[in-house]
């Protein structure tokens, strides 16, 4: 039986939304592997000097795994992934940054400092495996997020209604506002319009979005942050989910989305156009741009044929993403 350390933001009870080490590690212990976490901590200070003591407490483990981020959180697996060579332990960067092709570029010592000496590194997004491989590091495999498919019932519409639903963090890399303008301007098509945004605060974000769309006048339903099975259900009450980020990977929540029926209109950044291909399985349009969104939601609405063709194409390009699997790769490499 292997022993695996998992380095990553574990905050749900704080909450934030989960991220991969509170969904991969639990299918992981499934599959008999014992599995220590770190960190719960909230404060960014303390959960690095959790995740460093954590390290060192677990000396003996196997592996250790790192969700490696593009933005502050790359420096926790820059000093995690220095102390694992310097205790020879194995470590396996798991890259979830939509920018870490900017630090590729940007910190390209640092880099090599990390990825050129892990056991592996593990890229969910064909994106950041390009990426890499651009850049010479031949030490990456694809290995996709996995969701479990049979929780997520497919509802089958038979035609699009103008009931949008947004699901993120409530933070500007993923543009929430653009959300709002785009309602706005349906709404004044389609007076039944409705908008669900679903997610919790993270840098102010939420604010500045309930402030626009009191000033352009349009009710939205913001939940906050929903149980996974909350906003599964609430999906049902809604035909297009809108992804509308400045920078992406492969976002869990779009797989999800097209796991349930739902029709995918997203920007067409980072990792997005390797998940899907436009007027297949979603519709995809330049960031930040209000018109094409509006426009590509507009094109389902009015055309079923589309509609059903895109959330019957996303339903199949799903069926790669079940854990069933994606756990024969996790199991090649950790046995």
């Amino acid at each position: 039986m292997k022993n695996l350390l998992y380095i990553g933001n574990k905050l749900s009870k704080h909450g934030v939304t989960p991220t991969t080490i509170e969904t991969l590690g639990p299918l992981l212990e499934q599959e008999g592997f014992n599995v220590w976490y770190s960190s719960s901590q909230k404060n960014q200070l303390l959960r690095f000097a959790a995740m460093l003591w954590s390290v060192l407490k677990h000396r003996n483990v196997d592996y250790v795994l790192i969700d490696t981020y593009s933005t502050a959180n790359f420096w926790y697996a820059f000093a995690i992934s220095q102390l694992c060579r310097l205790l020879r332990l194995k470590y396996i960067p798991i890259l979830h940054g939509g920018n870490l092709p900017f630090r590729l570029m940007k910190n390209p010592k640092i880099c090599k400092m990390i990825f050129r000496h892990s056991f592996q590194n593990v890229g969910p997004s064909l994106f950041l495996i390009d990426q890499f491989k651009g850049y010479g590091y031949d030490n990456v495999i694809h290995m996709p997020n996995a969701i479990e498919l049979e929780k997520y019932a497919f509802l089958e519409r038979k035609k699009a209604a103008p009931h949008l639903l947004w699901v993120r963090s409530f933070a500007k890399i993923y543009n929430p506002i653009l959300a709002v303008e785009v309602f706005a301007i349906l709404k004044k098509k389609y007076p039944e319009a409705t908008l669900c945004m679903v997610g919790p605060e993270k840098d102010g974000s939420l604010l500045e979005t309930q402030q626009r769309a009191a000033a352009l006048n349009v009710e939205v339903n913001f939940t906050g942050k929903l149980s996974k099975q909350d906003w599964i259900d609430l999906s049902q009450q809604y035909s297009v989910f809108i992804n509308t980020t400045h920078f992406d990977n492969m976002p869990v929540s779009v797989i999800e989305a097209m796991s349930l029926g739902l029709a995918v209109v997203s920007t067409d950044v980072g990792g997005i156009p390797f998940l899907v291909e436009n007027e297949k399985e979603a519709l995809l349009v330049p960031d930040n741009d209000v018109d094409k969104m509006v426009e590509a939601i507009e094109k389902l609405i009015e055309n079923s044929d589309l509609f059903y063709k895109v959330t019957s194409n996303a339903r199949n390009k799903v069926q790669q993403f079940k854990w069933h699997d994606v756990k024969l790769k996790w199991l090649t490499i950790l046995e």
